[in-house]
């Protein structure tokens, strides 16, 4: 029987996670699952401590500060016993009930990921249009449609987890890091659609995470796939080049210095890429 380490980061969580910890159990035990609940205690400033305190089935772990989202979630796989790492959060966003509806597919696939394309899904507006360009982006990156970039309901292999350890940022592009990473690198990742309810407490979640989710989408690009980035700009500089020099020689007879410029620059970018192309892939295989 397949052994499931449940991770679950709480940061200021006294409103939600002991109801969420009992349903958890609940349905944890209706799978008949060999598993355990490890609850990271992100440095809380409220109750939260006191309540897990008062959990005898669930396996603490205290950050003696705040670290961030990230960085729970590696000191509780970091200290997992299963094969397989399942993640959820301690804010009532996610259905315990949707959990036995991902299991079935762990036999198939290294990732299943419980897609928030459900009937009933609360995602505030003002995040909609951010979620959109990043999802756009994040298709680009991995050469398919991704249903749910970021989604904090999950399962997947402990060793999936542990081959990207070394990306994994401290803060929320935790999730987004590993879907990119698994898709990049050929892991079978399976979407199940579920519902998000609106969440209990405050978000831990700000504006300015938009730039870093941008900024970590530039690092995988670079880190898995570098022709994306380079190819299209050395086209772009060459279109320029070669317009350039047709514009110099049809109204002037003569050949600019920018023309040329553009000219190599574009191949230079080009063979750049091809490097930076064939040190990605042998680092890759290096992690293996």
């Amino acid at each position: 029987m397949t052994m499931i380490s449940v991770v679950i980061p709480a940061y200021n969580e006294e409103q939600a996670v002991e109801e969420v910890m009992n349903r958890l159990k609940k349905t944890m035990d209706s799978t008949k699952h060999k598993y355990e609940i490890i609850v990271v205690n992100d440095g809380s400033k409220d109750k939260t401590a006191e309540i897990l305190e008062k959990i005898s089935f669930v396996h603490k772990l205290n950050h003696p500060h705040n670290k961030g989202y990230g960085a729970a979630l590696k000191t509780g796989i970091k200290n997992a016993k299963g094969d397989w790492i399942m993640i959820t959060d301690a804010d009532g966003t996610y259905p315990e009930s949707a959990i036995p509806d991902l299991l079935p597919h762990l036999e198939h696939y290294d990732m299943v990921v419980g897609a928030r394309t459900g009937k009933n899904v609360s995602i505030p507006i003002s995040r909609r249009p951010a979620k959109y360009v990043l999802s756009k982006f994040a298709n680009y990156i991995a050469g398919t449609n991704i249903p749910d970039l970021n989604s904090g309901l999950r399962i997947f292999k402990k060793d999936l987890a542990m081959r990207f350890f070394h990306l994994y940022p401290s803060g929320f592009s935790f999730t987004s890091t590993i879907t990119l990473a698994s898709l990049c690198n050929d892991y079978h990742v399976k979407y199940v659609p579920i519902n998000y309810e609106k969440r209990k407490g405050k978000s831990k979640m700000k504006a300015s995470d938009f730039f870093g989710f941008n900024k970590l989408f530039m690092k995988m690009m670079m880190y898995f796939n570098p022709l994306k980035i380079f190819i299209p700009t050395a086209a772009i500089v060459g279109i320029l080049g070669i317009a350039w020099f047709v514009h110099d020689i049809l109204f002037f007879h003569n050949i600019a210095e920018l023309s040329v410029f553009l000219l190599l620059a574009a191949l230079q970018i080009g063979f750049i890429g091809l490097v930076a192309d064939l040190i990605s892939t042998d680092k890759n295989k290096d992690h293996h």
